[in-house]
């Protein structure tokens, strides 16, 4: 689960938690503020970056001599380009000067003096493990026209030298809209490949670097193990929701959370990770393993499903907790089933107010696929446990609209989510305003517009207190409110356009809440005629919980001079408030 904290260009801005300390007595007393960097001394990657301050609306503020653009109340956001090394830049108001200093650190890797191979650069670096006949690469980086080999056993794999480098970007590019990869040349990077036929243990390769007829060896602090297919680990999920990945790293795409109990063979290792046999990849420390004669397989006869309030259950008897996937579209729910074999010829399902008919194949040898044709396109969360080896699905119904016109969210329960709060203050505006703060605010304003309309609303917090985000996510699943609202206001990493980049943004995650996500994102940008940063499928904390339709809104960008007026103007908030309840109220209707 992530840190609480905000996660630059993730659309909920850059943490500066420097001013967590920030009274209005010391802003009082500085009338030349620069809040980002937040410290005098500042490194980055960026080839650009922005600074953010304010000072009194009369008068120039001058960086290095220059005067800068600044919003009616004195707020500015320069961005200037950036040299590899110190860049020195000198912030003047009046009497008051500032010197931030930036050091742009290189991309490109550090080439090693002399017949050496750079350090760090051998890889792979943790033990791993693979089934016999996969793919294992191996990279170093070394000085140019030379001869890299590994030895791996009995066998010695040439290392090619790469002549091109494509860099993706990374995903908060595109929040910056700079989302284009860059291809640069390469110089001392050396990859190979080998494909190990045969298990047993390898040991760690030993890299070989030739030049100008000497050689030096260095032995890799990874060791290359092939599994026996006949005789693999077993492994179960000890926690509620295992994080399963499409790759061995939190950087890798998080795949549906594997409910406790489920259990599956170990078909790969790569450091802390294992790799289980449907595909995901887990951390080590969420399962239990040990050893089994025979790999976890089921099949599956009759299904069978019944109404409970405000809910439809359906329980699939297993003979072991199997590793399962969920897939929602605009009318259909698609559960699979992975190292299942159907033998089915009975599934009961009563006419149901949610569900139209259920269907089901043997997608693949090992591989059942059930998709529920829903009545409606609208989808109010669900449920997957484990009961024994029984797998029980909960698809919530939706919730009964109001016939009162003057409360029409009456017997609606909404969830608001504050962002942030105590040490954590999130992003801080051009006079180190916190975003916590611009949050909580809105959410109060918003949850007495609710509550006039009729609406049972609760609250992550009330005040300016610490709330983890998994404190907020368990509070999602405990209250199952009928949607769920985290409040935020935006910034952006450092390399971004802060001056020229503005709007009310909106984030989902499961397609249950795409229609709430667009529908709201809409309906403040036409009313209240604000800039749309747009819509955004983003793997957020307060974005995943599928027990209801949840979404994260970004309110306006604290890093922009002019819009963080607009944010922290108490009259349009309260606008902004009763417009977010006006169209909450409207989706509902529809």
């Amino acid at each position: 689960m992530e840190k609480p904290v905000k996660l630059a260009g993730l659309g909920i801005g850059i943490a500066f938690t420097i001013f967590s300390s920030i009274t209005e007595i010391t802003m009082a007393q500085q009338s030349l503020i620069i809040s980002f960097p937040p410290q005098s001394e500042y490194q980055t990657s960026s080839d650009k970056m922005f600074f953010l301050g304010s000072a009194p609306p009369a008068g120039d503020v001058l960086v290095n001599g220059q005067p800068i653009q600044r919003s009616p109340a004195g707020h500015f956001a320069p961005r200037f380009a950036l040299k590899v090394g110190e860049n020195v830049f000198v912030f003047r108001y009046q009497n008051q000067q500032r010197q931030i200093k930036v050091n742009r650190i290189s991309q490109q890797a550090n080439l090693p003096k002399g017949l050496a191979f750079a350090q760090g650069s051998l890889l792979p670096s943790v033990n791993i493990a693979r089934l016999p006949g996969e793919l294992i690469c191996f990279s170093a980086i070394a000085p140019s026209n030379a001869k890299v080999t590994v030895k791996l056993g009995d066998q010695n794999i040439p290392l090619s030298p790469q002549v091109k480098n494509v860099e993706l970007p990374s995903n908060s590019a595109v929040l910056a809209n700079q989302n284009q990869p860059i291809t640069t040349s390469v110089i001392g990077k050396y990859e190979g490949c080998a494909v190990p036929s045969e298990a047993g243990e390898l040991g760690f390769p030993e890299f070989q670097l030739t030049a100008n007829g000497n050689t030096v060896s260095q032995v890799g602090k990874g060791k290359i193990s092939i599994l026996t297919p006949a005789d693999l680990e077993i492994a179960e999920i000890i926690v509620n929701e295992g994080v399963a990945r499409t790759g061995p790293s939190t950087d890798n795409s998080r795949l549906t959370p594997l409910p406790k109990g489920t259990v599956a063979t170990i078909t790969g290792r790569e450091g802390d990770w294992i790799r289980l046999d449907y595909g995901g990849w887990i951390k080590a420390a969420e399962v239990r393993i040990s050893r089994g004669s025979v790999p976890p397989k089921s099949i599956i006869r009759s299904v069978s499903a019944r109404e409970i309030p405000g809910a439809t259950q359906v329980t699939f008897p297993l003979q072991v907790p199997v590793p399962v996937s969920v897939q929602q579209g605009d009318r259909t729910f698609t559960l699979t089933l992975y190292n299942t074999t159907a033998q089915t010829d009975t599934i009961r399902l009563d006419d149901n107010p949610l569900i139209s008919r259920l269907d089901w194949q043997q997608v693949a040898p090992n591989q059942v696929q059930y998709t529920f044709n829903l009545k409606s396109d609208r989808q109010w969360g669900y449920q997957l446990k484990y009961e024994g080896t029984s797998l029980v699905l909960t698809l919530r119904h939706s919730p009964t609209p109001s016939s009162q016109i003057e409360k029409p969210l009456t017997g609606i329960t909404i969830l608001l989510d504050p962002g942030h709060g105590g040490t954590e203050p999130g992003a801080a505006g051009p006079n180190g305003y916190l975003e916590k703060d611009a949050n909580l605010s809105v959410s109060r304003l918003l949850r007495d517009q609710l509550v006039a309309r009729g609406a049972t609303v609760l609250m992550t917090r009330e005040d300016d207190k610490t709330v983890s985000l998994p404190e907020r996510v368990a509070m999602i699943d405990s209250v199952q409110p009928a949607i769920a609202i985290s409040i935020h206001h935006n910034s952006l990493p450092d390399y971004g356009d802060a001056f020229n980049t503005s709007g009310v943004g909106t984030f989902w995650y499961h397609s249950q809440a795409h229609s709430l996500a667009v529908f709201l994102q809409k309906y403040v940008v036409q009313k209240l005629n604000r800039p749309s940063y747009g819509v955004y499928w983003n793997n957020l904390a307060l974005t995943r919980p599928y027990s209801a339709p949840s979404v994260l809104l970004e309110l306006g960008f604290m890093s922009n001079p002019f819009e963080f007026e607009w944010v922290t103007n108490p009259q349009e908030q309260s606008k902004l408030a009763a417009i977010l309840a006006d169209g909450i109220t409207e989706w509902f209707k529809q």
